[in-house]
């Protein structure tokens, strides 16, 4: 940072450096950044929700496209996972959201007071429906446009449709709530677009590469499956659906964003009586 190459070369000639930035202030700064980017979400009128909820299905949608393709022509997860991280960069490029993004921002504008429940209640609604229904979508375009992705796109819906309710799929959905919102502190941390997109690529590899079980991704994946003639129904996805949003907030609200604001919360003391 400037401040301190400036203090390290006024100071050469007695031998003193100017101390290192201390993470405690990295801490304050991020969280007073966080709580204004979270108060702007929740007040975000429902029109804007809705169009960020949808374009944000919709660039899923086309890392689930590349997904399919490369699970085709390799038959690797991880090959396949790789490619699916082009729908990320595109949630950053494009500036739309998950409903699993909604994890840390927003909350830590509720935890200061800058926000209520009840809007937290309807971000997350809405970008929830958004993100599916472009999902759907673009997943019924998919199919109807390569009909040789049918068999893949059955094999991959099917392993989250035969997941069951059990310790296992919670687990896996814990993991994907875990891994999205630390992609959204990660990406927080720096204003370089660059360098936002590095945890872009890495945490989609892992997210669909690993088989997470994550709400969004594996509904569209299950769409996909259920256009191509799966052996489920709907009412297997609905319930996927309900136990894998469980799972992520668990994971994201819980072991990510709950356990960062308990590190500062001095700092969540003053955004509250700054709010009032």
């Amino acid at each position: 940072m400037s401040p301190s190459i400036g203090g390290s070369t006024g100071r050469q000639g007695s031998g003193i450096s100017q101390p290192p930035v201390q993470p405690e202030h990295e801490l304050e700064e991020a969280f007073g950044l966080l709580v204004d980017e979270g108060s702007t979400r929740l007040a975000r009128p429902w029109s804007s929700l809705t169009v960020t909820g949808l374009v944000g299905g919709i660039d899923i949608g086309t890392g689930v496209l590349a997904y399919l393709i490369v699970h085709r022509a390799t038959g690797s997860t991880v090959l396949a996972g790789l490619a699916f991280s082009i729908g990320f960069v595109a949630l950053v490029l494009a500036r739309s959201e998950l409903f699993t993004e909604n994890f840390l921002v927003p909350v830590a504008a509720v935890a200061a007071r800058h926000g209520s429940l009840g809007g937290l209640a309807r971000l997350w609604a809405v970008t929830l429906l958004g993100n599916l229904a472009g999902g759907w979508v673009v997943a019924w375009l998919i199919m109807r446009a390569f009909p040789e992705l049918h068999p893949t796109a059955v094999r991959a819906g099917a392993n989250y449709a035969d997941l069951g309710v059990n310790l296992r799929s919670f687990c896996l959905a814990v993991l994907a709530g875990m891994v999205i919102t630390l992609m959204t502190r990660m990406q927080h941390a720096t204003e370089s677009l660059g360098v936002r997109l590095v945890p872009a690529l890495l945490f989609g590899a892992l997210l669909a590469g690993g088989q997470l079980f994550h709400c969004v991704l594996d509904s569209i994946l299950m769409f996909a499956a259920l256009i191509a003639g799966a052996p489920f129904g709907y009412l297997d996805w609905l319930g996927a659906l309900a136990f894998s949003v469980v799972g992520n907030v668990v994971g994201g609200v819980g072991l990510v964003a709950c356990l960062r604001l308990v590190r500062v919360p001095h700092r969540i003391a003053e955004e509250r009586r700054r709010a009032g």
